[in-house]
C-alpha cells in the first residue's frame, strides 16, 4: 500500500533555519574550521526565536556537521552543511535503540566463540583491520571502513554459520549505528583503542575477558547525542 497520501506535515520552523544556515555556507565559502555567527545574531538576521536557532545548531551537532564549543562558538566541522532530513533522523532515532541491543547480544558471543576458535589467518585479519582504521583516523577519517573490516573478522573468527547469517539479516542498521557512533566527537580513537583490547583478549584465547571487552565496546557506540536529541515542535 502507497503511503503518497500520507497526511502532510507542516516543517518545523528550525527546519527553515537549517536550509537557510546551508545556503549561508554554500554562497559565503564557509569551510571546516570556519565559525558561525552568534546565535544571538542568527536569530536577529533570520527574525526567528533564538530557541528555534538553537535547534538547529542542535540538529547540525547530531548530524556532526558543526561543533559548539563551550563558551567558544560554533564551528564547521565539514567544509558543507548538507543535513540528513529531520523526519529520516527522527526513524533512525526510533530504531536504532533495539539494533544496539540486537548488536550487544550478538557481538558480545561472537567475540566469546572467537577467543575460543580463532585461527591466525583469523587474528591476522583483525590486525589488518586495526591498521587500516588506525590509517583512516591519521587522515582525518572516521574510520568506518576499518571498523567494518574489524567487526567482520570478529565475525568470521567465531565460526558460527548461523551467528554470521544473524549479523548479515542486519548488517544494514549496524552500518546505520557505526556511522552515528563514529561521528561523535573523539569516538574514532577511543573505538580503536577498545577494538584492541578485544583483539588482546581474542588472541589470548580468553573468551570471558573478550566478551566483557565486546560489551563495553558496543554500550559506548549506544552512547551517541541521537538518543538525547527530542524532534519538537514549534511553540
Amino acid at each position: 500500500m502507497t503511503d503518497a497520501l500520507r497526511p502532510m506535515t507542516k516543517q518545523r520552523l528550525y527546519e527553515q533555519v537549517l536550509e537557510r544556515l546551508r545556503q549561508y555556507v554554500v554562497e559565503g565559502g564557509l569551510r571546516a574550521g570556519d565559525r558561525l555567527p552568534p546565535e544571538r545574531d542568527l536569530a536577529q538576521r533570520l527574525g526567528v526565536s533564538r530557541a528555534s536557532v538553537k535547534q538547529a545548531i542542535v540538529v547540525l551537532e547530531v548530524q556532526g556537521l558543526v561543533e559548539a564549543r563551550h563558551g567558544g562558538g560554533t564551528y564547521l566541522v565539514r567544509d558543507s552543511l548538507d543535513t540528513e532530513p529531520v523526519e529520516r533522523m527522527v526513524e533512525r532515532r526510533r530504531r536504532l535503540p533495539d539494533v544496539l541491543e540486537a548488536r550487544e547480544a550478538l557481538e558480545t558471543k561472537l567475540a566469546e566463540l572467537a577467543a575460543e576458535r580463532r585461527t591466525e589467518d583469523d587474528l591476522a585479519a583483525m590486525r589488518s583491520a586495526l591498521a587500516h582504521m588506525a590509517e583512516e583516523i591519521e587522515a582525518d577519517g572516521h574510520g568506518v571502513e576499518g571498523d567494518r573490516l574489524f567487526h567482520a573478522a570478529v565475525t568470521a573468527a567465531a565460526h558460527s554459520s548461523l551467528l554470521a547469517e544473524f549479523m548479515r539479516s542486519i548488517a544494514e542498521q549496524i552500518a546505520e549505528s557505526r556511522t552515528e557512533s563514529l561521528r561523535q566527537p573523539g569516538r574514532p580513537s577511543r573505538s580503536l583503542s577498545q577494538h584492541q583490547a578485544i583483539l588482546d583478549a581474542i588472541a589470548a584465547e580468553q573468551p570471558r575477558q573478550a566478551a566483557t571487552a565486546m560489551r563495553r565496546h558496543v554500550r559506548t557506540v549506544a552512547k551517541v547525542r541521537l538518543l538525547d536529541w527530542e524532534p519538537g515542535e514549534e511553540e
